[in-house]
């Protein structure tokens, strides 16, 4: 999902030597996978009120006015660093339009949509989706992608996170151990742990190969 990190060391380099024509194509290349980042985690009642892509260009206002901080001292990957950024704004915005605003957000909820039906979840949906399938497949493999989705949901928020972040954005386990401030076993326990949990509500038994 996040673009290849030797290739953002070299933007990097180019954003030093060269400034604003690199900085914004670094931008541009991380835009959509910070988008759907954003789109996996936005709360469902504050997304109908706060579009994603306007989430990502805060995000990135603020990342920008931080980069030549980041430059001097880049302590972590730069993908994670433009995370912390963006899951920090995120709680801002839930602070700000979930707290503060329970009970007229609570009010908006429409009792006919269905409780996992919005666009972080069709976005997800879509990654599984395969074009080459059969009616009769892609009508199984629909089945399969809402009992994961209702499945997802049921999960706590460690949980949950830890498999969006290995799964959807395609971490590596020393990335999400980073992320999360735990060692890589622990990051690894914690995310056969979640896998664990998920084929339980699934009704799944989990398997060596699987876990693997």
């Amino acid at each position: 999902m996040w673009p290849d990190a030797n290739e953002t060391q070299v933007l990097l380099k180019r954003v030093e030597q060269e400034g604003a024509s690199a900085t914004e194509r670094l931008w541009e290349r991380h835009r959509e996978p910070l988008r759907r980042m954003i789109l996996h985690r936005l709360d469902r009642t504050i997304e109908r009120r706060v579009d994603a892509s306007d989430v990502v260009q805060e995000v990135l206002l603020k990342a920008n006015q931080r980069l030549a901080d980041y430059l001097r001292n880049p302590a972590m990957p730069f993908h994670l660093w433009l995370r912390h950024i963006a899951r920090d704004h995120m709680i801002d915005e839930h602070r700000r339009h979930r707290v503060a605003a329970r009970r007229s957000l609570d009010r908006e909820q429409s009792l006919a949509a269905p409780a996992f039906v919005d666009r972080s979840s069709m976005d997800l949906a879509a990654q599984l989706r395969d074009p080459n399938l059969t009616p009769a497949a892609a009508v199984l493999r629909h089945e399969l992608e809402r009992r994961f989705r209702d499945a997802l949901t049921q999960l706590d928020d460690n949980d949950r996170e830890i498999v969006l972040m290995r799964h959807f954005e395609q971490l590596s386990n020393g990335d999400a151990a980073r992320h999360l401030g735990v060692s890589e076993a622990a990051a690894g326990m914690r995310h056969l742990r979640a896998l664990r949990r998920l084929r339980t509500i699934l009704g799944e038994t989990p398997s060596l190969k699987g876990e693997a």
